[in-house]
């Protein structure tokens, strides 16, 4: 998971210390590789409900979490879910020879970086 967050960060020309929280499922919000990414960056994971999710418009919903969860989207919904702007639209963690295993998607906040 912090392999994913740091390449994405990179990618979008921001460090580490631009993060101010995570953002997930409140399903998901206690797993180790999201509390450890958090740990690791110092900041909160914040963790919303699946049908809160279901409701922010994102630019690429998918089947996926939909049938998992109840949501089209985890990753951008998270990210948008308090407003403004979508900088790195959701990227995912393909490991060799496994199914996707973790997404990512950076927003930027009013007021913030």
């Amino acid at each position: 998971m912090i392999g994913l967050i740091e390449e994405t960060l990179r990618d979008a020309g921001l460090v580490a210390d631009d993060v101010v929280e995570l953002a997930t499922v409140d399903a998901r919000a206690g797993e180790t590789g999201i509390t450890a990414a958090a740990a690791r960056l110092g900041v909160p994971v914040r963790g919303y409900a699946a049908a809160f999710l279901a409701g922010v418009a994102v630019p690429n919903p998918s089947p996926a979490p939909l049938a998992a969860l109840g949501t089209p989207s985890v990753a951008e919904a998270a990210a948008l879910a308090r407003g403004g702007e979508l900088l790195v639209p959701k990227r995912t963690s393909r490991p060799p020879g496994r199914a996707a295993s973790a997404t990512c998607a950076v927003a930027r906040h009013p007021g913030r970086v």
